[in-house]
């Protein structure tokens, strides 16, 4: 059993290619969850999602076979995204939803437990939690450094974001988070980028870098894992599905370039595709064999 902790949003997203015409679900735990469900491993959400969309996530947990632990909040949290032809995107507030201030206990029956908030959402004890869960905690940093600052949303370092990972066994960043948390641009110098995360206390250290694969250190060997090409129509939530496959190949093999290569090709599914994630184990295996 697989548990991912964030809060469900509702975004509207626009790209190049297209634009949606209402708000679709996302999220960094959602869309992870959703992934590793769709690769036939069990699943749990907890999260918060406001009266106004509460009645469609059941729905849509129900559809997908994803349990829920979700508090009932004044509105759904949510984005508008705008990507731009050069890669950069513009992100707007359209909801906040609650905090998530306590964790269910049966989650702690989990082999893996996700922590990937979107907007600092996140508020037990991560001290507790590491206390009780003998399992692998893996962080999604994103929702730990964003800020609201006069209705816009900011991204830089937390002053806790250290003693977070210290707490964590495997930490994923993109690479612009990376450069935020270490200091370092991970496209100048991606071994010194990962080497800070690692010396902070996790075990394993992965940096997204787009269209150029990513990057794990494990305290013994740093590998490159390349991208599978293919033509990106939606970006959002590939680092979410990234989380998703590496964690599924990570659990069968133990193996952090099997892992890394099988995560690369789950993303990439993802980004051709709007709004649904039409991930399956046998398509993902197929892009990984052209990569080795």
């Amino acid at each position: 059993m697989i548990t991912c902790v964030g809060n469900p949003v509702y975004d509207y997203i626009e790209t190049p290619y297209y634009k949606t015409e209402n708000r679709i679900l996302s999220g960094c735990s959602t869309n992870a969850c959703i992934v590793m469900r769709k690769l036939s491993m069990k699943t749990i959400l907890v999260g918060d999602v406001g009266r106004d969309f509460i009645e469609d996530f059941k729905k849509n947990m129900k559809e997908l076979q994803v349990e829920y632990y979700i508090k009932e909040c004044r509105e759904s949290g949510g984005f508008s995204l705008k990507y731009f032809n050069n890669g950069d995107r513009e992100l707007k507030i359209l909801g906040i939803a609650g905090e998530i201030d306590s964790f269910p206990e049966k989650i702690l029956k989990s082999e893996v437990i996700v922590l990937a908030p979107i907007l600092q959402e996140i508020n037990f004890d991560l001290n507790e939690l590491r206390e009780k869960f003998r399992g692998i905690i893996f962080l999604d940093p994103q929702g730990f450094l964003r800020y609201v600052e006069n209705g816009k949303i900011l991204r830089k370092k937390n002053p806790e974001i250290e003693k977070i990972v210290s707490l964590c066994d495997i930490v994923k960043p993109n690479e612009y988070e990376a450069e935020i948390m270490t200091g370092i641009n991970p496209r100048k110098n991606y071994k010194r980028a990962l080497e800070i995360l690692y010396s902070w206390g996790c075990k394993i250290a992965i940096i997204t870098l787009a269209e150029k694969g990513s990057v794990i250190f494990d305290g013994e060997e740093f590998v490159e894992i390349p991208p599978y090409r293919t033509k990106p129509i939606d970006p959002t939530g590939a680092g979410d599905t990234y989380a998703g496959g590496f964690i599924f190949e990570y659990l069968k093999k133990k193996d952090i370039y099997e892992a890394g290569l099988f995560a690369s090709c789950t993303a990439s599914i993802m980004v051709e595709n709007i709004g649904k994630i039409p991930v399956t184990e046998e398509e993902v295996r197929k892009r990984v064999e052209t990569l080795k």
